[in-house]
């Protein structure tokens, strides 16, 4: 005769952080770094994504950056970027780099060329 299995696990309410129990609100993607198929390892728990990114930091280049809302010359500008200002870059994609200054925010798209080169 088998053993019955333990009640955690016949158990019909799910249960852990990633339960999939209906919609949940989607963060400020300007001021959360995530996006549907990456995110700030710093959210790792938090949030379930695909990849987790740890941030390389570069600094602002002379001059300062305008941190966009997309990856184009033409989105709209979240904030400015003080020539200094460490950036959490977290991708890059063709000349735009993804990240945020901080685990709190903002969150947008940098051109590469405003950021320092990793020597």
């Amino acid at each position: 005769m088998s053993k019955p299995a333990p009640a955690s696990l016949t158990s019909t309410h799910p249960q852990g952080p990633f339960v999939l129990s209906g919609p949940v609100v989607r963060p400020d993607e300007t001021r959360v770094p995530i996006r549907g198929d990456l995110a700030h390892v710093g959210l790792a728990g938090r949030y379930f994504v695909p990849h987790y990114a740890v941030p390389q930091p570069r600094s602002v280049m002379p001059g300062g950056a305008p941190l966009l809302a997309s990856p184009s010359s033409t989105a709209a500008t979240l904030c400015e970027l003080a020539e200094g200002d460490s950036f959490e870059l977290l991708d890059i994609t063709g000349q735009w780099a993804w990240g945020c200054l901080s685990l709190e925010g903002p969150v947008g798209y940098v051109h590469i060329d405003r950021l320092e080169q990793v020597v």
